[in-house]
């Protein structure tokens, strides 16, 4: 079974600085019939204007993925890591027994657009960790190219939680598909563009909420940039 999640009906705030749409339940956005899906509880779309950003704030027990669209993310924590996170780069803050940060937007004169994606541990109380690593547009290009697992190659980021994370960019005749165990759930989030999955139409900002299917087909695309998740049920 596959639900459509139209990007107009997320939830958004305009803080001035910054602007947010909201996929799931966040801050003052509440909507009972979305505060998550499976073990996924965050996507929130930021745009930050330049020299703004959130200043230091702390999480716990939570896996934290930041996946960058343009611009540049300055982070800096509390175990010491001061970096930037630019297009292409995915992101893994897991905080554990706690962890506080910031995030600015260091680009001159370029809003930085990012997905803030959290997913619920399945242990908590971990020592927090931190890992970045960057992603060459050509392997996801015409595939889906694993961004972060509980066991994942090395080329992924590692996250303490039972689920996987792909990105991919389709056009033309690209397609792909991914198994996945029926008993498991699954969301595709569309970054941007226009795409087919499993014959639904998505467009910009579109996700398709996916249960007791054993594949995930996508093809169609027109400039399209996608999140896939493989989900614990």
């Amino acid at each position: 079974m596959i639900t459509l999640r139209p990007s107009g009906e997320r939830g958004f705030a305009d803080h001035g600085w910054l602007q947010s749409h909201h996929s799931f339940s966040f801050a003052d956005y509440h909507d009972p019939a979305h505060m998550g899906w499976g073990n996924l509880r965050v996507i929130n779309e930021d745009r930050i204007a330049p020299g703004t950003g959130f200043g230091a704030h702390s999480h716990r027990d939570m896996e934290i993925i930041s996946y960058v669209l343009s611009g540049n993310l300055a982070h800096r924590d509390s175990m010491g890591n001061v970096t930037g996170i630019p297009p292409g780069d995915v992101q893994r803050m897991s905080a554990g027994t706690g962890v506080t940060h910031s995030e600015f937007n260091h680009a001159v004169g370029q809003t930085t657009h990012f997905l803030q994606i959290w997913i619920l541990p399945d242990q908590q109380g971990v020592a927090p960790g931190y890992e970045q690593k960057t992603i060459p547009t050509a392997d996801k290009r015409g595939r889906l190219r694993l961004l972060a697992a509980r066991s994942p190659d090395a080329g992924a980021v590692r996250i303490h939680a039972d689920a996987a994370l792909y990105a991919g960019l389709f056009d033309g005749d690209e397609s792909a598909t991914l198994a996945i165990d029926p008993a498991r759930k699954a969301y595709v989030h569309l970054v941007r563009g226009s795409l087919d999955v499993n014959g639904l139409r998505l467009a910009g900002g579109d996700a398709a909420l996916i249960e007791h299917e054993s594949a995930i087909r996508l093809s169609q695309g027109q400039d399209a940039e996608v999140l896939v998740f493989d989900l614990a049920p």
